[in-house]
């Protein structure tokens, strides 16, 4: 069974027992007989009368048992088979195409204010960006970057981006080894094996959120983040599914599309790791486009 027909069965609704078939079809049967109809249709409606029984029973038989005995139970569907839909989703979406790769977040602080965070990237390494620090205008960037794509303390091109392992337990064995190789550095110096875990993670959120991965790459870093333990399922929330995830992070998932809305994390284009304090975590909106903004 793939992960679509798993999350349908999961919501699929039980089937009536057999005495709620037969009490209905009994009070249908009493209602037809206790009928008053004209003595030269009686023959017709008898006739009748056993494909109408027939056709009712049938009916009853796909309908939900609610109105006779109650709410019909549903099976809330696990964090994990969320992000294993979101997977396949993903793997099946089209990869896009564009001359800028463009990442917009937005974070809410408090009812009305908010702030945006807006950037460009070009493959050959040139880009732009618009926030708070450009004063609301595209400003191009001085510095270009061979590498401009970021996991956490990882650079990478946009050809070893699409190039990553497509199976999970190697995917994090490459970011784990790269990691390893790279220079990364806290306030508190080095980073230690769970510094570097937990970069480990949040590089799988950068890529299932704001990194131009392909289809491919994007299933098998949801995959891998559903092999975590404690992955929660939030239920609907605006966006898509909550998702509570290890080390307090949350994500907001479309299983449908396998798109990230919202992300309580986010790796900003240098590769440094940003924190949203709203529970309802930052809106994330990544594409290509052809246009780049006056």
């Amino acid at each position: 069974m793939n992960d679509l027909q798993t999350l349908r069965a999961t919501l699929a609704v039980e089937e009536p027992h057999q005495d709620v078939v037969d009490r209905s079809r009994h009070r249908l049967q009493n209602r037809i007989r206790g009928g008053r109809v004209s003595r030269w249709r009686t023959g017709r409606l008898i006739a009748g009368a056993g494909l109408t029984v027939a056709a009712a029973a049938v009916a009853i038989a796909v309908m939900p048992a609610a109105p006779v005995d109650g709410p019909a139970a549903v099976r809330t569907i696990s964090g994990q088979e969320v992000l294993l839909v979101a997977a396949t989703a993903a793997e099946r979406s089209p990869e896009g195409s564009g001359t800028y790769w463009h990442v917009k977040v937005t974070v809410a602080h408090g009812v009305a204010a908010s702030s945006e965070y807006e950037y460009w990237i070009k493959p050959d390494g040139q880009s732009w960006m618009r926030g708070a620090k450009t004063g609301g205008k595209v400003t191009p960037l001085k510095a270009h970057s061979a590498s401009p794509f970021s996991l956490v303390a990882v650079d990478l091109t946009l050809e070893q981006l699409r190039t990553l392992p497509t199976a999970p337990y190697a995917l994090k064995a490459w970011i784990a080894e790269a990691l390893e190789r790279s220079d990364a550095r806290t306030s508190a110096g080095e980073f230690t094996a769970s510094d570097r875990e937990q970069a480990g993670f949040q590089s799988l959120i950068s890529l299932v959120s704001t990194l131009p991965a392909t289809p491919e790459v994007r299933a098998t870093a949801f995959r891998a983040i559903a092999g975590y333990p404690g992955v929660e399922n939030l239920g609907t929330v605006p966006g898509g599914l909550g998702l509570s995830l290890p080390n307090g992070e949350r994500l907001v998932v479309d299983p449908a599309t396998g798109r990230v809305n919202r992300t309580s994390v986010f790796v900003t284009m240098d590769g440094a790791v940003a924190k949203v304090a709203d529970p309802a975590g930052a809106t994330i909106n990544a594409e290509w486009t052809d246009t780049l903004p006056a």
